[in-house]
């Protein structure tokens, strides 16, 4: 698709555009040039990809050994891929800049709608203080939002509090501050009509709709989404420290953040966690609709039912990940090959569990491998085929043994992209 977009780039105006703000475009915070970057970046890698996986483009000096084409093919796609991820960090960075503007144009939108939605239930019942003060608290926070966005402009606007340290939407972050937006709107509101009342009695009643006893499933829900803001945040950061999770930095954040995991496959804990807290708001916020005059009171019931997603996200979050391990190492052997014991300058296919980290299956990710086989540090080679790579993979790498291997019992270690060290497993290298 890359490929195809690239080549038909001309000829209409969107194209006559894009071509005004080509790869090298530097309009301040113009995204358009980084994204045109970034797309011809990807549609050359991808062609020069395809072409080696179908044999074409080796120079006659490599084409006659197996080997040295196979490493200078994967050193020639170890740098496109290098030349892309730079194009997409680039990328992530103007569009975390104008991220900023977009949510801040959202936050007021919602105040629009809020308006009309007041205004249409209105017509029967009238204007009431209690629709004043949700305006009111609502244009209070909407101001609030802005000016955040306006501070972190440069990353991401209101949404950088729940941009996680790996550049992604954290889902426990999120939460919590959907929760607190909501109790900080709840109680401006109920600020805004104690402003308006006029009467002690009145006042009275508002002040009491304060109390913990009618807010309690609430105010528990609030306090324990944002312990487990800190907590997971605490968790992963040790676990990474500790080598027991990897983690690799995404070029921007996206909404599907919230659901899946880094490779971006969707995880039930993180799910059914949003799920509920949604349904757990909504159920709040048509409370408060009906009862402006108190915090909204959360039946013990679906409280609890937000503790136990709560307590089943936490859980996701310490069983996921691990540590790579290698399983086993032995001679790599093509059709015709005699058996033989692993000598230098043999292949060897490395068996295991989790060498690729989720969120690095890219070709610059996957080129920054190393396998050590006693004091030599070996860089995996990328071997293309249609539509991806054949090595490395998550359970299999297929590297050479150097000749400066020397010969004997030596251990193979592999390091992964994102720095974590697998187990030692000892060979025998003879001459």
């Amino acid at each position: 698709m890359a490929v195809q977009e690239a080549r038909h780039t001309g000829g209409s105006g969107a194209g006559a555009r894009e071509t005004a703000h080509a790869g090298g475009c530097t309009c301040g915070d113009c995204p358009h040039g980084a994204r045109e970057g970034h797309r011809r970046a990807v549609a050359a890698f991808l062609s020069r990809r395809d072409a080696f996986a179908a044999g074409e483009g080796l120079p006659a000096a490599v084409a006659h050994s197996a080997s040295a084409s196979r490493q200078w093919v994967s050193e020639e796609l170890a740098q496109s891929a290098r030349a892309v991820a730079e194009r997409g960090r680039a990328e992530g960075e103007a569009w975390l800049a104008g991220l900023g503007r977009r949510t801040a144009l959202a936050v007021w939108a919602a105040v629009v709608l809020l308006l009309l939605a007041q205004a249409l239930t209105a017509v029967g019942g009238g204007w009431t203080a209690a629709r004043t003060a949700g305006l009111a608290a609502a244009l209070v926070v909407a101001g609030a939002l802005t000016a955040a966005s306006w501070f972190h402009r440069a990353r991401g606007g209101a949404l950088a509090p729940v941009i996680g340290e790996d550049n992604r939407l954290s889902t426990s972050r999120a939460v919590a501050a959907a929760w607190v937006l909501f109790v900080a709107y709840a109680v401006l509101v109920l600020a805004g009509q104690l402003a308006l009342a006029s009467g002690p009695d009145r006042r009275d009643d508002l002040v009491s709709g304060l109390g913990l006893a009618r807010g309690a499933g609430a105010v528990t829900v609030l306090a324990v989404v944002c312990g487990i803001a800190v907590l997971v945040r605490r968790v992963v950061g040790l676990r990474v420290l500790g080598q027991r999770l990897q983690k690799v930095r995404a070029d921007r954040p996206r909404a599907g953040d919230l659901l899946t995991d880094d490779a971006g496959r969707g995880t039930f804990a993180d799910i059914q966690y949003v799920v509920i807290s949604a349904v757990a708001l909504v159920f709040a916020a048509v409370r408060l609709a009906r009862r402006p005059d108190q915090l909204p009171d959360l039946p013990w019931g679906l409280a609890v039912v937000v503790l136990v997603s709560a307590a089943t996200y936490v859980a996701g979050k310490y069983a996921e990940g691990g540590r790579p391990v290698i399983l086993s190492v032995v001679r790599a052997r093509e059709a015709g090959d005699l058996d033989a014991p692993i000598r230098t300058g043999d292949d060897i296919e490395i068996r295991g569990a989790g060498f690729v980290p989720p969120g690095a299956q890219r070709a610059d990710r996957l080129s920054r491998m190393v396998v050590r086989i006693g004091a030599v540090n070996v860089h995996v080679p990328l071997v293309p085929v249609t539509g991806g790579f054949s090595n490395p993979t998550d359970d299999v790498l297929t590297v050479p043994v150097p000749a400066d291997v020397e010969p004997g019992r030596v251990d193979v270690q592999v390091v992964t992209s994102a720095g974590v060290e697998t187990n030692r497993y000892a060979i025998d290298v003879t001459d």
